[in-house]
């Protein structure tokens, strides 16, 4: 699976975004619904009240909608490139690090917003984001935004982590270990940046701007720090609710994580916490985008409108621990959340955050040319293999 992944991320990041010819014609009129839904999700983003009855957005969708709604959980951003490449699936809620090669890729089509009667609520700062608009045509509704954290033992650490050094260094924790094999890392190429931003702060000489801009020198810098952190990972996370089990029973005491598994081992009494440490967080924009072959358009036109009118941007915020894409939800009443729990999730934060994007060798940061992302694949792999 591997080799395939790193071969379709070659080739996708061969084509050229700008100026490429739309995937497909847009919709001009939302007929009858067809039936049914495929989605390709992030854990935890369409949920129907199965692991937490009190959070279900797809129930009310589907009895008005008559659109069955099917899920297939990605744990990656290559996982979902890959699944919609294969095809099958109407929609899927892709990060700004799929987002553009989907696009170039024309694995999805454009969007047209005039069909989506609430688009004029969404989030001013992620309208025109640049990972989902290409010469000014949309090939998505934003669906979700938020920081990777860095999830920690409390009674391990008897005083939150300022840095990230502890996943990425080795020390001996105030319970007197070693974090040597008691630290996890993601289980994706664009953990690369995470290198890269903790090298910001620690090594100003390597003059990076933008961890996922890299020159030769950089990215040699990020490998040989993962390479480092290779020593001390007991296991490479990409299934949320894996890692959540390593944190219960498997000794695990630091890990890059999202809010998500934070949120759901604190909901069960598990001494987990997290923050955001000094050198700051990258984090994800998530996009949802329709394939550019659905066999369900009208359904998925219904799922875009529903995604930002209904209880969803409020209650996957509380569940998730992530930003709406509609800044209302946050104070409506709609859902669950509250003005105190969106500036809690950081909504404040937006510029503080280098959100997941896909590197090219084009770099707008330096004059040096970039190490491409089809290369940040096969490294991080080999970085994992002990290589």
């Amino acid at each position: 699976m591997r080799a395939i992944l790193r071969s379709g991320t070659a080739m996708l990041l061969a084509l050229s975004v700008g100026g490429q010819a739309l995937a497909a014609e847009m919709l001009t009129a939302i007929g009858a619904g067809e039936g049914q839904l495929n989605i390709v999700a992030w854990a935890g983003y369409v949920e129907r009240g199965e692991t937490d009855k009190a959070f279900d957005w797809v129930t009310k969708f589907e009895e008005k909608t008559s659109c069955k709604v099917n899920v297939k959980t990605a744990n990656t951003s290559d996982e979902m490139v890959a699944l919609m490449n294969e095809g099958g699936f109407d929609l899927v809620t892709a990060s700004g690090d799929a987002s553009l090669r989907l696009i170039a890729g024309k694995r999805v089509q454009p969007v047209n917003i005039d069909l989506v009667p609430s688009w004029s609520t969404i989030d001013e700062r992620l309208k025109n984001a640049p990972w989902h608009t290409v010469d000014g045509v949309h090939y998505g509704v934003p669906y979700m935004w938020g920081p990777n954290v860095l999830m920690y033992n409390t009674e391990v650490f008897k005083e939150a982590p300022t840095s990230w050094n502890v996943v990425f260094e080795e020390m001996t924790l105030s319970d007197g270990k070693s974090n040597k094999g008691r630290v996890q890392a993601y289980d994706g190429p664009i953990h690369v940046a995470d290198a890269a931003q903790y090298l910001m702060h620690h090594k100003p000489e390597l003059g990076i701007k933008s961890p996922y801009e890299l020159n030769e020198d950089q990215y040699k810098a990020a490998l040989d720090l993962l390479r480092q952190q290779r020593t001390l990972v007991g296991r490479y996370w990409h299934d949320a609710f894996i890692q959540m089990d390593d944190f219960k029973n498997e000794g695990v005491v630091a890990s890059g994580s999202w809010p998500f598994q934070v949120n759901i081992l604190k909901s069960g009494g598990a001494p987990v916490a997290s923050v955001i440490p000094v050198e700051g967080a990258t984090g994800w924009a998530d996009t949802t985008m329709m394939h550019v072959d659905a066999a369900n358009p009208n359904c998925a036109y219904m799922w875009f409108e529903h995604q930002l009118s209904s209880n969803l941007q409020s209650d996957l915020s509380v569940w998730f621990g992530a930003n709406p894409s509609v800044p209302a939800a946050c104070t409506d009443g709609r859902g669950m959340q509250t003005a105190e729990g969106c500036t809690a999730n950081g909504l404040d934060d937006f510029d503080k955050i280098r959100f997941w994007t896909t590197p090219t060798t084009k770099c707008a940061s330096q004059n040096d040319a970039c190490v491409p992302y089809y290369r940040w694949v096969s490294d991080y792999i080999g970085v994992i293999g002990g290589r």
